[in-house]
């Protein structure tokens, strides 16, 4: 697919003489990894800068050495890959990777290493716009603010604050994003989401809901403890490359046999020892199939059964019906080399287990990631070293994204939406709470006020368009929407959402680069395109896939008249009115606020995950010693952070004066919690229809109760006599968050408490409610550790989910299946309405769409490109690599369908979407299975769109979007959206 095109494939003059020059002669590894830059920086900075900068600088800055260097964080995959950017008089004229990062030891793949250019790349929104008369034409900030804040206030009148919908980012730094839930929840509404939603929602609420906690447990780097490795539905060779490298690193040092299974001979298949294909959708049953032979022969660890897991029985009544031979029937797979995989992970142990989208994007998502994890339950390969599920995210922030509140059903820290959730932030934000309440509508759904009830998820914002009003659970449609660093092609459905972007009133679009979102409509009108700042032209934390928080420090100023993200919230915050309560404790300086106090405010609130440990000045710290940190363990060899895990994975417990270490492992029972150890989190109670549900018998090391226990409550304290060792002011605060006392206490001020003396008989019945969550000043944390206790509680996973459409993992057929015959024994969910909209499964999958569309479309990503690749696509040196949108056909279907390799076909979904691509005729897929990457735009159904961007702002490369021919599927769930078995039907053009 390494096809060198013509030069000038954009619309307009874009140097490719300069381009193919250096295109034509053999890129060495330095070369690339400088990207174009003591070479060609001096050219370069003048184009990004529009001619301010001289063309000597960078000549000059090698010649005297006067170059600084900022260390930054990638922005193309969760790996955490640190950047060395080097920067002369304000110019970014090269990088190197961070070779004392224990993420990338001195690696970057080919995004990383060219992350520059997304900087300073040419083809970047260069200031505000707005469309006229279907012309794009230049605005300054201030009319843009005006113009689109009148018009949003306007829309609030009229049809209440749940008729904009604020889409945030995956891309935002943890700042950023902490403070973008909350300037939503200031305009009023819950309507706003982000990227987790369509890539790993179902793992979040799968993972959650079996342990505690919905992340990753181990590390890329504890991989190298693995004696087994196990992917499914992942493809890090592509996705996220250089974790390659610790995954190859277990299999060369531990001999430990690497298993791949997934639909497609993927690059990260060629690293395999054994290699299994199996059907698109098919998960649980595999999983089953291989549990089946794990039980059949007592392979499964007993004894962590019986103390750390609830349900397994149940568990085991559902495996016993996968019989090799269903399994085989419904997957493919052969008996005998399920069983073969089932008899190496339990004779190499421990063993983890990575899966990616390929295991989330279905409408059984959340039953996928759930057999997954009881997989691991089973093997006893839980809270170890080299065990754990490794869940790769995919943006940088992602995960911080999420831990930060992006989220439809949330708020910061997973707290959800409840009274109790918005009076724990009102308290953090010192903000009254009747106010906050006022912001919302003051309508009810089924008995609930919109304020407490889901918004509508980012999956499903066409439908929040679309739908009749009385369809929805808001007062109005959404009418204006806000895409903030989104790429809408990375969605289903886009000719619906064509239709959407066109009945919307206002169409804001806020992104270093115009996206798809620019030219997917028709519209003439009611359109915004805002240029924000690169993560580079910024500064803060970013929290990497393994939980662990790195600062970024800013490289260049921003470019052009873009501005960072949280200088373009303050300014509709100004707009709207509300500047001075969101700010109210965050310094503001000019229009920048203080990105520190933005830390420290979210410090001082998200006690659930741990995200309370790691203050700016710690961030810093790790950043600057990385060298310290060891490479296996994560954990620093004397230096400043002694004895800390790098980046302070969460739970950091308690305030930043603890100096907790951050949590490597989550669930290792073999670490004092001091030092980062911690049981199952007991969230679901302590009992279930008479069984315990708290661990029997076992517990962290130096704990002072030695066996299971419930989380931590200011009565537990009092119960066990470990109230006394609060301080003063811990008391105080207390006391004040349970409202025994009015006054808010002061932790310079503090002295005796209002409780002294003989205990008044109500003190316990008002302040023992108090939890580890809501506590603001820690001390329940601080107390519960210092007697070797989690304060989150130790308990049992939970292997039954009895609050799930599926208690038990079940396998259902994908909406869109060509096996009638499972569809029959396995058939989808009945209909519902949730997340505030109607959703259909069986009424979709009752229809036999198989035989004019027999093939199975699956998606998934390329080396080369990121996301909706509008930033990729539009960097040269990526763009030279894949400059083809194109679908991979088996030999088989390829000969009886009439193609050859590198025609154009048609690719039909059984909605109509069609797109226009090229084939790739190869092995990689199996005979009735077609792939697509989703990373292209730019094409719509044949016909090509450069023409609609903004001058000198389409990618280099432009493609059909595979989401045009992909097709309706939410999860029971999480309304996850499902991109990886559909159907089609394909043709030569």
């Amino acid at each position: 697919m390494l096809r060198k095109k013509t030069n000038g494939a954009a619309r307009r003059p874009q140097r490719t003489s300069l381009l193919s020059d250096i295109a034509s002669k053999g890129v060495d590894r330095r070369s690339f990894l400088r990207g174009s830059g003591l070479a060609i920086g001096g050219l370069a900075a003048i184009s990004a800068t529009g001619g301010t900068v001289k063309s000597a600088a960078a000549a000059t800055a090698a010649a005297t050495g006067a170059v600084d260097l900022k260390k930054s964080v990638c922005t193309h995959c969760s790996v955490g890959c640190t950047v060395i950017a080097e920067v002369s008089d304000g110019v970014w004229i090269g990088q190197e990777p961070g070779w004392d990062s224990p993420f990338n030891l001195g690696s970057h793949c080919a995004k990383g290493a060219s992350v520059r250019e997304h900087a300073h790349g040419e083809r970047r929104l260069k200031y505000p716009m707005k469309m006229v008369n279907g012309e794009w034409t230049r605005i300054s900030w201030d009319q843009a603010i005006d113009e689109i804040g009148d018009q949003m206030m306007s829309i609030r009148e009229e049809s209440g604050p749940d008729s904009v919908y604020w889409l945030g980012s995956a891309k935002h730094s943890n700042e950023q994003a902490y403070l973008f839930r909350k300037f939503a929840a200031y305009w009023g509404t819950n309507n706003v989401d982000h990227q987790a939603r369509i890539c790993h929602s179902t793992t979040v609420a799968g993972v959650a809901n079996t342990w505690g906690y919905g992340a990753m447990t181990n590390s890329y780097n504890d991989i190298h403890n693995s004696k087994a490795i196990f992917i499914i539905g992942g493809n890090p060779a592509e996705a996220h490359p250089v974790s390659l490298l610790h995954v190859l690193r277990a299999k060369e040092q531990n001999n430990a046999p690497l298993i791949v299974c997934d639909p497609r001979f993927t690059r990260t298949a060629a690293h395999a020892d054994e290699y299994v294909r199996f059907r698109p959708g098919s998960d649980v049953a595999l999983v089953w199939g291989i549990l089946w032979h794990i039980f059949d022969n007592g392979w499964e660890d007993k004894e962590f059964i019986r103390t750390r897991v609830w349900g397994m029985d149940e568990i085991r009544e559902e495996v016993a019906q996968w019989t090799p031979e269903e399994v085989e029937r419904v997957t493919g797979a052969p008996p005998s080399q399920l069983k073969r995989v089932a008899r190496t992970l339990a004779n190499n142990r421990p063993g983890t287990v990575i899966w990616c989208m390929g295991g989330t994007q279905h409408t059984n998502g959340n039953n996928n990631t759930r057999a997954y994890c009881i997989l691991q339950l089973a093997l006893g390969n839980m809270g170890t070293a080299g065990g754990g599920t490794n869940i790769f995210r995919g943006h940088d922030n992602v995960q911080g994204a999420t831990d930060l509140g992006v989220l439809a059903d949330t708020l910061p820290g997973y707290y959800g939406l409840s009274d109790g959730a918005w009076a724990h932030w009102a308290r953090v934000w010192e903000e009254d709470l009747d106010w906050l309440k006022g912001r919302f509508s003051d309508a009810e759904f089924d008995g609930t006020k919109v304020m407490n009830l889901n918004g509508i998820p980012v999956s499903r914002w066409i439908d929040g368009v679309l739908e009749e009003p009385d369809a929805i659970d808001q007062p109005d449609n959404t009418r204006a929407m806000v895409f903030w660093g989104h790429a809408p092609n990375s969605q289903t459905r886009l000719p619906e959402m064509k239709t959407a972007m066109e009945k919307l009133d206002l169409l804001v679009v806020v992104d270093p680069y115009p996206t798809v979102s620019a030219i997917l409509h028709d519209r003439t009108d009611g359109v915004y395109l805002l240029p924000a700042a690169t993560q580079f032209e910024t500064y803060g934390s970013v929290t990497a896939s393994n939980r662990s928080l790195q600062w970024r420090e800013k490289v260049v100023e921003p470019l052009f008249e873009s501005l960072p993200d949280h200088v373009i919230m303050h300014k509709f915050a100004t707009k709207f009115g509300f500047d001075d309560r969101l700010f109210r404790n965050i310094e503001v300086n000019g229009e920048e606020p203080l990105i520190e106090d933005l830390t420290r405010e979210f410090n001082k609130g998200m006690w659930t995950i741990g995200y309370t440990g790691q203050s700016p000045e710690r961030m810093k710290m790790h950043m600057e010693n990385q060298h310290t940190f060891d490479r296996t363990t994560l954990r620093a060899i004397g230096g400043p952070a002694d004895g800390d895990f790098y980046g302070m994975p969460w739970p950091a417990w308690g305030t930043p004066e603890m100096n907790h270490p951050g949590s490597a492992n989550l669930y290792d029972m073999s670490l004092p919690v001091a030092e980062g150890g911690m049981g199952f989190r007991a969230r679901f109670g302590v009992e279930r229809d008479g069984d315990n549900l708290l661990a029997e018998g076992v517990a962290p090391v130096g704990s002072e109760i030695q066996d299971g226990y419930p989380e931590f409550t200011m009565q537990m304290l009092i119960d066990l006599g470990w109230d006394s060792d609060l301080t003063p002011y811990e008391r105080g605060m207390i006391e004040w968050v349970s409202g025994y006392i009015d006054t808010r206490p002061n932790a310079e001020e503090v002295g005796e408490t209002s409780q002294t003396g003989e205990i008044p008989s109500d003190y316990n019945e008002k302040v023992g409610g108090v939890n580890w969550k809501t506590d603001l000043s820690g001390g329940i944390q601080r107390v519960a550790i210092a007697h070797g206790c989690a304060p989150y509680g130790n308990a049992k996973a939970r292997a039954v989910v009895w609050t799930f459409p599926d208690p038990v993992p079940k396998h259902r057929e994908p909406l869109y299946s060509n096996r009638r015959d499972l569809v029959a024994d396995y058939p989808t969910y009945d209909d519902k309405k949730f997340w505030r909209v109607p959703t259909m499964y069986s009424s979709i999958q009752q229809e036999d769409f198989s035989e004019s569309y027999p093939i199975i479309l699956t998606s998934g990503r390329l080396v080369e490109y990121e996301g909706g690749g509008d930033e990729t696509r539009s960097n040269p040196w990526l763009a030279e690599l894949q400059q083809d949108m194109f679908i991979e056909i088996n030999p088989r279907d390829a000969n009886n369908l009439g193609i050859r390799d590198g025609n154009q076909v048609w690719v039909e979904g059984p909605e109509g979407g069609k797109v226009r691509v090229m084939a790739m005729v190869t092995e990689r897929v199996g005979t009735g299975v077609a792939f697509m990457p989703f990373h292209f735009g730019g094409h719509y159904q044949g016909e090509d769109q450069r023409s609609k961007y903004p001058d000198g702002a389409d990618p280099y490369v432009l493609g059909e979007s595979t989401n045009t021919a992909q097709t309706y599927g939410y999860d029971s769930v999480t309304q996850m959206q499902e991109t990886k078995a559909t159907l089609c039907k394909i043709w030569a053009a």
